[in-house]
């Protein structure tokens, strides 16, 4: 049988009963946890790279609430376990098995994710990942209705966001930050010109396999480099901001009704051809400001005057700068369109660039139009039939709706990753945290996303003031204006 031919992943019901991709069906023998995860490990059950210098993907089991209960797990992690960071604890009889059958968990320990492993035999892994949906495995925001779906339907949902984007690895954001490594793997195998041998080398326009330190104002608050620093910090945030009442004429205000306007996967949108560091930064006095170069840059844009009935598009607040801050390049391009000088007077930034995230937008991009088109909203269409295809979504197929709302979250949650903070109760500010180690924490790519989104809706909400057309407030990707 070839391999990988029964798909990515199977669910699991109290029966014992084993769904996959396709409408597959197949008896699952297994009582214990190490037991399933062998009789998974004898099954073609996973999904090739994503990249020829990639790995493939593991298999994933889902377990049922009723499945989760056969195999002795709690039907629902609740008391103890749920305070104690939703995981099942280290004394627990299904832990204990496991280590006892010389398997091994990761870190994160038996949770809604967990892995279940051995070293890898003979270049081959040796590893299965499980999905408990009763645990909080999916959810409800980014699965919305999967984890209370049959087990065959679960299959055909999870199994449609495995072929358009990847196997699921943990929650959305998670997968999404997995996604961009998956699409371009930090390393490839060269041949040694002197031995003949292959060897792991660095792989171009990947971010390595080493952590690389923010610049000091890319820090949040908690960072190590952020303690005794009085420089201010970078705040490329989303637009949160409301017109000043004073500014909103009599012939406004006449109008009955305020109509939103949602960008459609603005942050997605914004990752598209983005040029992004791929080293760590340079600090620099005095440079001259290029549109080319990625990185942060201290310069005073409080001078320029604007609009006031449009939000400034230097600040998250909407508000007129203040004095000298830090933005990022996208930031003072804009400045520069809208016919301004730029004069900074410190920056820190990234002399090797690249289009890193070109294949991951490219791959959720595609995903989300055909998602779209599955369910009927297509984007060549008429703008009419558009907007009518758009009312009907709601009572179209709730597993295609689900998808789509994963692909969704995929791409926020996954650009919010670069720039995940540290957590816990015993957290101290100033410490490392485990985020810090992986080559993906990368608040300078963050924020140079968030910069460009913030600039694109600027940029169309000019051209909407071209047509003597103002906004009331923007909050994010949604821009609301007055209607009759």
């Amino acid at each position: 049988m070839p391999p990988m031919s029964f798909g990515p992943l199977l669910v699991l019901d109290g029966d014992g009963t084993a769904y996959g991709v396709g409408g597959l069906v197949l008896d699952c023998p297994a009582r214990t946890i190490p037991q399933l995860v062998a009789w998974t490990l004898e099954q073609p059950v996973g999904a090739p790279a994503l990249n020829r210098n990639g790995m493939p993907a593991d298999p994933l089991v889902v377990l049922t609430e009723a499945a989760a209960e056969r195999f002795g797990l709690p039907a629902r992690l609740e008391g103890h376990e749920q305070r104690a960071g939703l995981r099942l604890e280290d004394d627990h009889p299904i832990v204990k098995q496991i280590t006892r059958a010389k398997w091994k968990l990761t870190l994160r320990g038996f949770g809604p994710w967990a892995r279940v492993y051995r070293p890898a035999k003979a270049g081959a892994r040796q590893c299965v990942q499980f999905a408990l949906p009763s645990w909080g495995a999916l959810d409800a925001r980014a699965w919305p209705g999967v984890s209370d779906m049959t087990a065959p339907e679960i299959a055909r949902v999870l199994g449609l966001y495995a072929a358009r984007v990847t196997t699921p690895r943990g929650t959305t954001a998670v997968t999404g930050l997995e996604l961009m490594t998956s699409l371009r793997p930090p390393t490839r195998a060269v041949r040694n010109d002197t031995t003949g041998a292959w060897e792991s080398a660095h792989n171009p326009g990947s971010l390595g396999t080493a952590p690389v330190d923010c610049a000091p104002p890319e820090a949040p608050p908690e960072h190590p480099l952020a303690q005794g620093w009085t420089k201010g910090f970078i705040n490329e945030e989303v637009f949160q901001w409301v017109r000043d009442v004073d500014l909103v004429d009599g012939g406004e205000v006449t109008l009955a009704c305020a109509l939103g306007l949602d960008v459609n996967a603005a942050f997605l949108a914004a990752s598209s051809r983005i040029n992004v560091g791929l080293t760590s930064p340079v600090h620099v006095l005095n440079p001259v400001f290029d549109k080319k170069v990625p990185g942060c840059w201290l310069t005073d844009l409080s001078h320029i005057n604007l609009d006031p009935r449009l939000p400034n598009p230097f600040t998250p607040s909407g508000q007129r700068p203040t004095g000298p801050a830090w933005y990022e390049t996208h930031t003072l391009a804009y400045a520069q369109e809208l016919g301004h000088n730029v004069n900074p007077t410190e920056a820190y930034i990234r002399t090797t660039s690249g289009a890193y995230l070109d294949p991951w937008h490219d791959r959720l991009k595609a995903a989300l139009l055909d998602t779209m088109a599955s369910l009927g909203v297509r984007a060549d269409m008429e703008p009419a039939d558009l907007l009518a295809a758009m009312e009907r979504l709601p009572d179209q197929d709730p597993g295609l709706r689900a998808v789509l709302a994963a692909i969704k979250a995929t791409a926020k949650g996954g650009i919010g990753q670069l720039r995940k903070r540290a957590t816990g109760l015993r957290y101290i500010p100033g410490e490392r945290w485990p985020a810090l180690d992986r080559p993906t924490w990368r608040p300078d790519i963050r924020a140079a996303i968030i910069s460009k989104a913030r600039v694109n809706m600027h940029r169309k909400m000019l051209k909407m003031a071209s047509a003597g057309l103002f906004p009331l407030a923007v909050l994010s990707d949604c821009v609301v204006y007055p209607a009759p």
